[in-house]
């Protein structure tokens, strides 16, 4: 797989240049057994991060519908969302096309078909859709400019009544976060905390 140079190393990047070095994490979440292959360049290539994890366990999942993980890495959240519930259609979105690239692969040693995997830039290849739920760990080291839209253009593709599912860390950023999603959406809770993580969730009215 070629990947074309790009000035910029970090995991949100849009090709990265460095060489694959392949990693295999193998894990139990909410009691079903995992397998994702990983890569450098790619967020949290060693284990599942604890914020990702928490997310994961705590997460609420309509058992039909359409779920959006935006941001999507080698694909846990996605991934798990669509093996608890296989009635689910999931869309999974990323910037870096070697996490694409290895979502894709994740699915297939997943077992997973109820998900579909799209390249691009927050939610610019899902414009039109709406989802039941979306699912997020934000890229907080790209900056307050890269993770506000995250939340700000949310409700545009969110259905009635529907869920916006976010962790983050507590002491980074938690707090300017959770004022946010209380401005957007006019209501904001905590579904779970944990290790100094928290997972956040408002609705749409």
């Amino acid at each position: 797989m070629k990947h074309e140079h790009s000035e910029d190393e970090h995991y949100y990047a849009k090709q990265p240049k460095s060489k694959p070095q392949l990693g295999l994490i193998r894990t139990h979440l909410r009691g079903h057994f995992f397998e994702f292959l990983t890569s450098s360049s790619v967020f949290s290539k060693r284990r599942i991060d604890l914020g990702t994890r928490l997310l994961i366990e705590s997460m609420i999942l309509p058992k039909k519908g359409r779920v959006l993980d935006l941001g999507c890495g080698y694909g846990p959240v996605g991934i798990a969302a669509a093996t608890f519930n296989p009635d689910l259609h999931v869309t999974m979105v990323d910037v870096n096309e070697r996490a694409v690239w290895l979502t894709k692969e994740n699915a297939k040693r997943n077992k997973v078909d109820n998900v579909e995997i799209r390249r691009g830039f927050l939610y610019e290849p899902v414009e039109n859709a709406k989802f039941h739920v979306v699912l997020c760990n934000p890229p907080v080291s790209a900056g307050m400019q890269i993770v506000s839209p995250i939340i700000t253009d949310a409700p545009k593709h969110l259905r009635e009544n529907a869920a916006f599912q976010m962790v983050v860390r507590s002491k980074i950023g938690g707090k300017r976060l959770l004022n946010e999603l209380k401005k957007t959406f006019g209501n904001v809770e905590v579904l779970a905390r944990k290790s100094g993580y928290r997972v956040l969730l408002s609705k749409k009215p």
